[in-house]
Order: C-alpha cells, then sequence, then structure tokens
C-alpha cells in the first residue's frame, strides 16, 4: 500500500509540473491586445463624445472654437435640446420611426425565419432558391424599377412603401438557413416522430436553438431601420406627416443652416446639428447593452459551420 501511494504522488506531482503557464512572451502579447483593444475603444468614443460636449456648450462661443471639445464651452447649455423637442416633427419623428422599426423587423424576422427554414430542409428546390437568394445579394434592380413596383401597388404616399420593401432581406435568409442547419438533426426528427407539424416544429422546437444568430439579425434589422431616411424622402415626399426621424433631422439641419442672415441670430441654432446626432443615436446606444451577450453568441455561432 505505501508503494501504490508513493507511485500515486509521483503522479500527481508531475501532473503538476506539466500544467501550462505563461511564458513572458504571452504576457507580453496580452498587454499588447489589451492596449490595442482600449486604443480602438477610445477612438471609437471621440467622435460621439465630442458631439455631446458641444450640444452642451455655448453656442456662439463654440463657433469661434477649433478642435476637440472634451468639456462644454462656457456655460452649461441645453438650450439647443429644447429647440429640437419644441418642435413637434421631432415627436413625429420618434413616433413615426419607431412604428417602421419595430413592425419592420417583426415582419422580416417572421419572413427571414421561415425562409430559412424552409431552406435548411432536403427538398429539391433548396439549391435553386437559395441560388436566387444569392444573386438577388449582387444584383438589385435599381431605385427606378423599385420604385415604379412602389406606385403600381399604391403604397407611394403610405406607410406600407416603408415598411414592406425592408422586410425581405436576402441575407437575413441565408443567416436563417445556417442557424437552423445548426440545429441537431435528431432535434428534428424527434419532433417529427411525435406528431408536430412544420410550423409547430419549426418555432416551438429550432427556432429557439437558432436565436443566437436570429437576435443578429433582429439587432441588425432594428439599426438599419431606425437609420433609414432615404425610402421616406423617396416615397413619402409630401407627406411629412409620415416622415421617420432621421428624415427631419436632414430637414432641420438643412433649414437652420442660414440662420446667422438674420438680425438677430440664436446662436443656439447652431448646436442643433450636434442634438439632433444625440437624440436620434441615444436609444440605439441605450438598446445596444441590452442585445450585446446575444450578439456575441450569434457571431461566434455564424462563424461555426453546422
Amino acid at each position: 500500500m505505501g508503494f501504490k501511494k508513493k507511485k500515486q504522488n509521483a503522479v500527481e506531482e508531475k501532473s503538476l509540473h506539466m500544467v501550462e503557464h505563461k511564458g513572458i512572451g504571452d504576457h507580453i502579447a496580452d498587454v499588447i491586445i489589451y492596449l490595442l483593444v482600449a486604443l480602438v475603444a477610445f477612438v471609437s468614443v471621440i467622435p460621439m463624445w465630442h458631439v455631446l460636449m458641444t450640444s452642451l456648450s455655448d453656442g456662439k462661443m463654440v463657433m469661434a472654437y477649433e478642435g476637440l471639445v472634451w468639456k462644454w464651452i462656457g456655460n452649461f447649455n441645453l438650450k439647443a435640446y429644447n429647440l429640437i423637442f419644441d418642435n413637434a416633427s421631432i415627436v413625429s419623428g420618434y413616433a413615426n420611426t419607431i412604428i417602421y422599426t419595430v413592425s419592420s423587423t417583426a415582419l422580416g424576422f417572421v419572413l427571414a425565419a421561415i425562409t430559412g427554414y424552409a431552406l435548411s430542409r432536403d427538398t429539391k428546390l433548396k439549391t435553386p432558391v437559395s441560388l436566387i437568394l444569392m444573386a438577388t445579394m449582387l444584383f438589385s434592380g435599381g431605385m427606378v424599377p423599385t420604385y415604379m413596383v412602389i406606385k403600381s401597388l399604391g403604397w407611394v404616399g403610405t406607410r406600407w412603401a416603408l415598411i414592406i420593401p425592408g422586410c425581405t432581406n436576402s441575407m437575413f435568409m441565408i443567416m436563417m438557413m445556417n442557424a437552423f442547419n445548426s440545429v441537431p438533426r435528431e432535434m428534428y426528427e424527434a419532433a417529427r416522430i411525435d406528431g408536430a407539424g412544420h410550423f409547430r416544429t419549426m418555432w416551438q422546437v429550432m427556432l429557439p436553438q437558432a436565436m443566437n444568430l436570429g437576435f443578429v439579425i433582429i439587432l441588425n434589422s432594428v439599426v438599419g431601420q431606425w437609420n433609414s431616411w432615404l425610402p421616406a424622402s423617396i416615397y413619402t415626399p409630401n407627406n411629412k406627416n409620415l416622415w421617420p426621424l432621421q428624415l427631419w433631422i436632414k430637414q432641420i439641419v438643412a433649414d437652420n443652416a442660414n440662420f446667422l442672415r438674420s438680425a438677430n441670430p440664436d446662436y443656439n441654432r447652431y448646436l442643433i446639428q450636434y442634438a439632433v446626432i444625440v437624440a436620434a443615436t441615444l436609444p440605439i446606444l441605450v438598446l445596444f447593452p441590452f442585445f450585446q451577450d446575444k450578439l456575441e453568441k450569434g457571431v461566434i455561432a455564424g462563424g461555426v459551420k453546422g
């Protein structure tokens, strides 16, 4: 027994010596990586910080100032935000943008999920439909033909022109196909054996396991729709009640460009171009941290072949 115990202790001691420890080179590499990440983060934050501090500064002093603004110049000033939120169009723009973003994202995700599920099944049309979707990612009909289609449907000047076209995204459909392909086939077969139909199998069995990549699609769709203004300028140029926030921001900045021509200019109007950027970006910045862990898992899942 003593011999066995000594032998066991020797094996344990040997195993302890076999544990890898980071060398000097590994520590140096970690430091370099951390410094690079911190530098990238710092450079990414600087423009937004400059815009935020400028929007809180004295307008007349900002016009004479050159360089980055690290702290508000002059007295702390919220008059630029008062000017934009006193404008009823900004409130209307927020409401319209929320409607377009929620509607287009929800409907688009349903279409992407259904299409992705269908393409993930072994059918005769899987290959040709996949090729057609990929072709639409490379080639587009163009702005004029798209406008002609929207006009023929009677959607010009309506909300449908700003919701429906943005729902169909071939990239998201291909991503959902890959997400469903990553789900173990045994799960699908077990659900079918238990008598579940295709819709029940997709929504209750496979989709919950494919939602890591699904959250990436949802977040990208939300950001894209929130920043969208070009479709509104094309399809609803004369119906300002339907304008999203981004198009109102463009209009307000353009209208505010000549404020110095007045006899007694309000220099706070110079700050509007900064304040509207903060007002439009803040909701996305608040929303993003809630999706961060899902986004990381989804990116990793999307890089692993199922």
